[in-house]
C-alpha cells in the first residue's frame, strides 16, 4: 500500500456483518471547513458507476441489503471524512462463492475515489442541492439549544483557532463554491490527505489485503506524505481574566457552559496519563449521575434542570453544562464553582474513586460490542499515535489514584462562561 495510505484489519467473530470504513483526514482550516462540508455531501450522491442514490440503493440492495453512510467530524485539529458500508458476511450468504466482502469494498471505494463527473466537473444540480441542505444544517444549528451552548463556548475559546470552527462550516463561505472549483479541491485533497482503510468483520480466512491492494480506485492512489495534524500537546497557561459571554435569545431556559482549560504541567509522567486521569476527574465531577454536579447543583439545591461536565482531551479542557432558570443564574454559578474547588480539595470518597472506575471501565469494554464504535477508538489511536489496546486501557483507568485526580483538580481554570439566556 502507498505511503499515506494505510490499511486496519480487524477479525471479530462477535458479528455476522462486515463493516468497511474509509475515513480522509485533512487539517481543519476556515478556508476549506465549508467546501469540505459540501464535498462529503455531493459524494454520497453519486459515482462513476452508480450515477445517482437511486442506483447506490438498487446495488445495495443486490449486496442482501447493505448499508450505505457517510458523516463528517471534528477530531483534534482535523476535519475527518468518514464512509461506510456494511454488509452480511460471505459465510452466512445463501450462495457461497459470491464474495460479498470485495463487492462491498469495490463499492465503498468506488465511491469515495471515483465521484461522478461532468466535463471535469462535479454534476451542477448535485452540488446546488448540497449547497442548500449545507446552508439549512448551518442555519439551524441554533434550534438545539444545549449543542448550540457548547459550540458558542469552544468558538469563543478558541477564537481563530481550529479547535473554534462550526464542522459544516459558514453559510457565506457557500456562495464561493461551485461544481468546479468543488472538484479541483476534491482532487487536491484526495492526493494529499491521510487515507485510513479499516475492515472489520470475520475476515480470518478473507484475502482483505490482496482485495483492497488489488482494487482499481485504490492502486490509483499516489504515495503522498499525507497533510494532517498529528498529535501535539498544547500547553496552555492560565488566561489572566476569565471571559465571560452572555447571549439573548428567544429561550425559556438559560444554558449556562462554562469552559475551564486544563493548565499542563512540567511533569511528562503525569501528563503521559492525563487523559485517564482526566477521565477519573470528570466522572466524579460531573459525567455520570451520581457526579457532583447532578448531584449537588441539580438534586440537593434544584438550581438545573440538568447539570454534567465533558472532558475533551483532544483539546484538554472541561466543559461543564447547566440548562437553568434564567433567573438562577448566579446561585448556579456559584454552585458550580464549589464542586471544582471541592475537586481540588480531595472533597470525595473512595466509593466516588470506585464507582467511576466501573462505569468507565464498563464503557470501554463495551467498545467492541459495536464494529463501528471499535472502528472510531483504533482510529482514534492512529491519529493520536498512541496504539493503547482496549486492554491497556483499561489498566491505565484502574491504576488512576486519588493524588493524580487531586493534582489534576489543581490544573482546571476557568476560560470563559457563557450564558444563553
Amino acid at each position: 500500500m502507498n505511503q499515506g495510505i494505510k490499511i486496519h484489519l480487524i477479525n471479530t467473530n462477535k458479528f455476522k456483518t462486515n463493516l468497511i470504513a474509509i475515513f480522509l483526514s485533512t487539517p481543519l482550516e476556515r478556508e476549506n471547513v465549508t467546501k469540505n462540508a459540501v464535498l462529503s455531501a455531493v459524494l454520497r450522491r453519486g459515482c462513476e458507476e452508480f450515477k445517482d442514490q437511486e442506483e447506490i440503493s438498487k446495488e445495495l440492495e443486490e449486496i442482501y441489503g447493505a448499508d450505505f453512510d457517510c458523516g463528517l467530524d471534528k477530531i483534534g485539529k482535523n476535519h475527518v471524512f468518514k464512509f461506510y458500508i456494511e454488509s452480511i458476511n460471505d459465510e452466512y450468504l445463501p450462495k457461497k462463492n459470491e464474495n460479498l466482502l470485495q463487492k462491498s469494498i469495490d463499492m465503498l471505494a468506488e465511491i469515495v475515489f471515483d465521484p461522478f463527473i461532468q466535463e471535469e466537473k462535479f454534476c451542477k444540480d448535485y452540488v446546488n442541492q448540497e449547497k442548500e441542505n449545507i446552508k439549512q444544517i448551518i442555519e439551524g444549528k441554533k434550534d438545539n439549544k444545549s449543542s448550540y451552548s457548547l459550540f458558542r463556548c469552544m468558538e469563543e475559546m478558541y477564537k481563530n483557532e481550529p479547535e473554534g470552527l462550526y464542522k459544516y462550516g459558514y453559510v457565506e463561505d457557500l456562495e464561493k463554491i461551485d461544481e468546479k472549483n468543488l472538484y479541483e479541491y476534491y482532487k487536491k485533497l484526495i492526493n494529499e490527505c491521510k487515507i485510513d482503510i479499516f475492515v472489520s468483520g470475520k475476515i480470518e480466512n478473507a484475502d482483505v489485503k490482496r482485495i483492497l491492494e488489488e482494487n482499481k480506485n485504490i492502486k490509483k492512489l499516489d504515495s503522498r506524505d499525507p497533510i494532517y495534524n498529528k498529535k501535539e500537546f498544547k500547553k496552555k497557561k492560565q488566561l489572566e481574566k476569565e471571559n465571560i459571554v452572555n447571549e439573548n435569545q428567544e429561550v425559556t431556559q438559560g444554558k449556562l457552559v462554562i469552559g475551564y482549560d486544563v493548565i499542563n504541567s512540567e511533569n511528562d509522567e503525569f501528563d503521559k496519563n492525563l487523559k485517564y486521569i482526566g477521565m477519573m476527574y470528570n466522572a466524579i465531577l460531573g459525567g455520570t449521575a451520581n457526579s457532583k454536579l447532578f448531584q449537588n447543583v441539580r438534586e440537593k439545591a434544584s438550581l438545573a434542570y440538568t447539570a454534567n461536565s465533558r472532558y475533551y482531551y483532544n483539546y484538554g479542557n472541561i466543559l461543564v453544562m447547566a440548562g437553568i432558570e434564567i433567573s438562577n443564574y448566579e446561585k448556579a454559578l456559584k454552585i458550580i464553582k464549589e464542586q471544582v474547588e471541592a475537586m481540588e480539595k480531595s472533597d470525595f470518597s473512595d466509593e466516588d474513586i470506585s464507582n467511576a472506575k466501573k462505569i468507565i471501565i464498563s464503557n470501554i469494554e463495551s467498545i467492541s460490542d459495536e464494529q463501528d464504535s471499535e472502528i472510531i477508538y483504533f482510529f482514534g489511536q492512529e491519529l493520536s499515535e498512541d496504539n493503547i489496546s482496549i486492554e491497556q486501557y483499561v489498566e491505565f483507568i484502574k491504576k488512576v489514584n486519588r493524588e493524580e485526580i487531586v493534582e489534576f483538580a489543581k490544573k482546571i481554570k476557568i476560560n470563559t462562561i457563557y450564558f444563553l439566556k
